[in-house]
């Protein structure tokens, strides 16, 4: 990475504000030396917690995250402004992650746990249907307070498959890539109870890496039977300690104390693993190892630091700069701003270098082009 990139960032409501108080969908320059340039909002919305772009470039996706949801697309207009958006159901309730794929375009809704997808136009990635199908999810884990029913938290493409994380029942759901509304899901995989599976990447080999929020580690999971994994080993997500020094982060009327780790977004670059930890408030860096034959096992390398009170949502890893090192870009919910790291890949040891207040707490970031 030599010049600079524009960032998509998606954002919350200011806390103890409803959605649609002011928060919206930026685009954010950044340098090949994690300086940050001018924001510019590109579009007020409610709640756009989560964005995603069509694999065309054309169509920019944003989620509402409130009761009931919705998903905006907005046409990316050729000086990288955004157009009037035409927007639709989720499907369910508090969506929060999206996949976009060339043909399809699928929804993750955590209130409810129905996973939903909805068609597009493969040269624009408009909307090529005016409704969602559903896909409601069933099952608790024994986390009563965040595992009553399934909560559908992420979406990832896996073999042609669309693999669906449900944090409340402690399984991957499997969808083929044209589901006909109502079909039942395929179980692809269990997790130890209580795991809470948030994210997840796919390593070469086959072999999945999904991030535990509830049980705060790192999962390998292996091929079993065609289209299934069962768990091989699991691993910390961070060595360090979050009830020491006691971090607290304030969302809405609530105040938490985090006394303990809870990962949140899971990235793969090359053979490195990037965790946000929220809680401990780092980044976490791990290296998958593989040797023939046997499960990949997962190194630890190092924590950053982000900050007392950095709640770090989301981070898109945006490649190596002039001396190597990777340029990732964090949304730190908690102290409102984004955060840009400089990593060294072979150590994992890292700095932060610049960090861009926001009026909303940033929830999601995501290259531009």
């Amino acid at each position: 990475m030599t010049a600079p990139r524009d960032l998509w960032v998606g954002t919350y409501p200011a806390p103890d504000r409803a959605a649609g108080s002011g928060e919206g969908v930026w685009r954010v320059p950044v340098g090949a030396d994690g300086t940050f340039g001018a924001p510019v909002l590109a579009a007020e919305a409610a709640a756009p917690s989560f964005v995603a772009l069509h694999p065309s470039g054309r169509t920019l996706y944003a989620v509402a995250e409130d009761a009931p949801g919705a998903v905006s697309a907005y046409p990316v207009l050729d000086d990288g402004a955004l157009g009037a958006p035409a927007t639709i159901a989720s499907g369910g309730s508090f969506p929060c992650h999206l996949l976009a794929l060339p043909d399809m375009l699928w929804i993750a809704n955590y209130g409810d746990g129905v996973a939903a997808a909805v068609p597009l136009d493969p040269a624009t990635g408009a909307w090529a249907a005016d409704a969602v199908s559903r896909f409601p999810g069933r099952g608790a884990g024994p986390q009563e307070d965040r595992q009553e029913g399934p909560h559908a938290h992420f979406t990832a493409a896996v073999g042609g498959d669309a693999l669906v994380v449900d944090l409340g029942a402690d399984v991957l759901r499997r969808y083929p890539p044209q589901p006909t509304a109502g079909s039942p899901a395929a179980l692809a995989a269990t997790l130890p109870a209580g795991t809470g599976p948030r994210h997840l990447v796919a390593l070469p080999g086959g072999a999945l890496v999904v991030a535990g929020e509830l049980d705060a580690r790192l999962h390998v999971l292996v091929p079993a039977a065609p289209g299934t994994w069962e768990p091989a080993a699991s691993y910390p997500a961070t060595v360090v300690d979050a009830s020491s020094p006691e971090h607290r982060y304030r969302t809405g009327t609530l105040l938490h104390t985090a006394d303990r780790s809870y990962p949140s977004h899971l990235t793969l670059t090359g053979d490195l693993l990037a965790l946000g930890v929220r809680g401990a408030d780092v980044l976490s860096l791990h290296r998958a190892v593989g040797d023939a034959g046997a499960a990949p096992r997962l190194e630890h390398l190092a924590d950053v630091p982000l900050g007392d009170g950095a709640w770090p949502r989301h981070h898109a890893v945006l490649g190596p700069v002039a001396d190597g090192r990777l340029l990732v870009v964090v949304a730190r919910q908690g102290t409102g701003d984004l955060a840009a790291v400089l990593v060294d890949p072979a150590t994992g040891q890292g700095d932060v270098v610049d960090a861009l207040p926001l009026p909303t707490p940033p929830a999601c970031v995501l290259e531009a082009s």
